[in-house]
């Protein structure tokens, strides 16, 4: 498996773009500048199968407008409880981040347990309802990678004052993750790369 790791927008979410076939390339949370997620594609000869998105919120779904207008049709899944979330108009920071429209595409079939294959890699799909109620990490067994969107953070966890945040549920989400392969690679939302074993021994909110 490649990976491009590209933080983007004025909040700095972070996008992955995952591939073994080029003509199957994975997109999770295409936040904001959808221009530079559909150069990067271009200059790499990639053709996207699918986008995942960890949650709904405005900084990792603000690409999809301009994703999909290159790419019409293309497929994006999401949990089930957040898609009230894309399309609805005060899902938005404007001017940095305005309302997306719903995409016809859009599966609501991020639920636990669920897995997606597309161009030779699988995902697993664990819900880590939390910080949103739809939200889901992605974990990529084959390559010891795990995608946590806003659960988890190096050395923190995702916030729960937003509307749809419940601060019992993400510590039980939490407690899931920490109980995973400690040589996962995370990729979080935000900020920088971790280990599920870096951060159970030092992430507070994982004590």
């Amino acid at each position: 498996m490649e990976r491009k790791i590209m933080p983007l927008g004025a909040i700095g979410a972070n996008c992955v773009i995952l591939w073994e076939d080029p003509a199957a390339a994975w997109v999770v949370d295409p936040g904001a500048e959808s221009e530079s997620i559909n150069a990067f594609l271009e200059k790499k000869g990639l053709t996207p199968a699918l986008v995942l998105l960890t949650h709904g919120h405005f900084d990792h779904i603000g690409a999809l407008d301009g994703l999909l207008a290159r790419h019409p049709g293309l497929p994006v899944h999401i949990g089930p409880g957040d898609v009230p979330m894309i399309g609805h108009p005060q899902n938005a920071w404007p001017p940095d981040y305005e309302a997306v429209k719903k995409p016809a595409s859009l599966a609501a079939d991020l639920v636990d347990g669920a897995t997606l294959t597309a161009g030779g890699l699988t995902v697993h799909v664990i819900a880590t309802p939390g910080h949103t109620p739809g939200g889901a990490c992605f974990l990529f067994a084959e390559q010891k990678l795990l995608l946590t969107g806003d659960t988890l953070f190096e050395g923190s966890c995702g916030r729960t004052d937003f509307p749809g945040g419940n601060p019992r549920q993400l510590n039980e989400s939490l407690r899931r993750l920490a109980g995973l392969d400690p040589e996962l690679t995370v990729v979080p939302g935000h900020g920088s790369i971790t280990t599920i074993a870096r951060e159970v021994a030092t992430n507070p909110f994982l004590q």
